[in-house]
């Protein structure tokens, strides 16, 4: 396999950080991914609330464009991504 290939089952576990504001949204197995028709990442949907304790607040979802993911390292996943660049989810 492509050592440029990760597979989901690899990188469920690792924890999701936003660089411009150093944001964690805990791991990828709390999110979700969408996947275009060729079975390419076409975006992540993060649960902004998901490491809060939110008894009585609804989730707020975002979508963020996958051209924003700048690195999948070893147990992290890093994203640049600005307030303004994550779109609501209407889940």
């Amino acid at each position: 396999m492509d050592s440029n290939v990760r597979l989901y089952s690899e990188i469920e576990g690792y924890e999701i950080v936003n660089v411009n504001d150093g944001e964690k949204y805990c791991s990828l197995s709390n999110h979700d991914i969408i996947v275009d028709d060729e079975g390419n990442m076409k975006s992540l949907v993060l649960n902004k609330s998901a490491g809060a304790i939110n008894f009585f607040s609804k989730n707020d979802y975002y979508e963020l464009p996958f051209n924003l993911v700048k690195k999948i390292g070893a147990k992290t996943i890093i994203i640049d991504a600005k307030e303004d660049q994550f779109i609501k989810a209407h889940l």
